[in-house]
């Protein structure tokens, strides 16, 4: 038999699990401390299957460690972090707002300087360490999307999208493997219509993860099997599970069978003269995160070159 009394703590009835960070809380805030979501509102789920993210919640605190960070700013959010003595989160410089003097900031290593510079990477990263308040914003229009990790979860996020991360939290990149060539004469050029790399981020312990998203976020499970077609420059980030392979369009290439889908897509190398248009197949299982300012990848002229594929990555 259950306690019920005043000092009986948090009964089943008042758990909470986050529907957008699916992590758990008792329920007596208003907002969700994980994630900053709000928690007296309404899923909204879309007739195609996607799910709005609600914006965090003007002043909205999240915890981590002995740490808190408040999100403000309805058009430009701020993450304003309040750290405690030896906690400690990296950043790309440029995002740094503010910091008081009590707060340790540090340069971070990073290798493969070279690469990072040639994709456009930033190269120098920085560590803050408490105790003190420190801030954050991208200096651009949109949403501060929160992703917390547990302990050995791991997401992959489009570059440039990232803004703080605490330390526990490990950071890599990967080649994106979606790319095509197009040859106008003697000349080849390649598109990477999701950029040269992706950003991965894996905790080892319970992490903390800020990313800085244009417009407003949507979020879907794909199951295992299904797949749905994304602009590449919407994704905001996804599983690892979840695979992606390039996927190009041409424009009156129908197939006669009354339009469609299908009749206006094609995944394929080789080679087309065909003006083209890049979208990205993904399937699942797994969760995707899309945001809905994104910048539209150009249209290839010239043919697809024979020697270079239009390739898949499954990750």
């Amino acid at each position: 038999m259950s306690a019920t009394g005043p000092d009986a703590g948090p009964s089943a009835a008042t758990a909470y699990v986050c529907p957008y960070c699916r992590m758990a809380s008792d329920a007596t805030a208003t907002t969700c401390p994980n994630c900053g979501a709000p928690i007296d509102v309404r899923q909204v789920v879309t007739r195609s299957g996607w799910e709005e993210l609600p914006r965090i919640r003007d002043l909205a605190r999240i915890q981590f460690g002995q740490s808190t960070c408040q999100v403000s700013g309805k058009y430009v959010p701020v993450a304003d972090m309040r750290l405690a003595a030896g906690e400690t989160v990296y950043f790309s410089h440029h995002v740094l707002l503010f910091a008081e003097p009590t707060v340790q900031l540090t340069t971070m290593p990073m290798g493969n300087g070279w690469d990072r510079t040639l994709a456009g990477m930033p190269l120098i990263m920085m560590q803050a360490t408490g105790p003190g308040n420190i801030a954050f914003s991208e200096d651009q229009a949109g949403e501060t999307v929160a992703v917390p990790l547990e302990h050995g979860q791991a997401v992959e996020v489009h570059e440039h999208r990232f803004l703080v991360a605490t330390a526990g939290v490990s950071y890599t990149w990967e080649k994106s493997g979606i790319w095509f060539n197009t040859i106008d004469g003697n000349d080849q050029k390649t598109h990477r219509p999701m950029g040269r790399y992706l950003d991965r981020f894996e905790s080892d312990g319970r992490g903390l993860l800020l990313l800085h998203a244009a417009g407003n976020v949507f979020l879907r499970d794909i199951p295992e099997g299904d797949q749905i077609l994304v602009q590449p420059g919407a994704v905001l980030y996804k599983d690892p599970s979840v695979g992606m392979e390039l996927h190009l369009e041409y424009p009156g290439k129908g197939s006669g069978s009354g339009g469609g889908l299908g009749g206006l897509m094609h995944s394929v190398s080789g080679s087309f003269s065909n003006r083209v248009t890049p979208w990205l197949r993904m399937w699942g299982p797994g969760r995707v995160a899309i945001q809905s300012v994104y910048a539209h990848p150009k249209d290839a002229d010239g043919p697809i070159g024979r020697t270079a594929q239009a390739t898949s990555q499954h990750w």
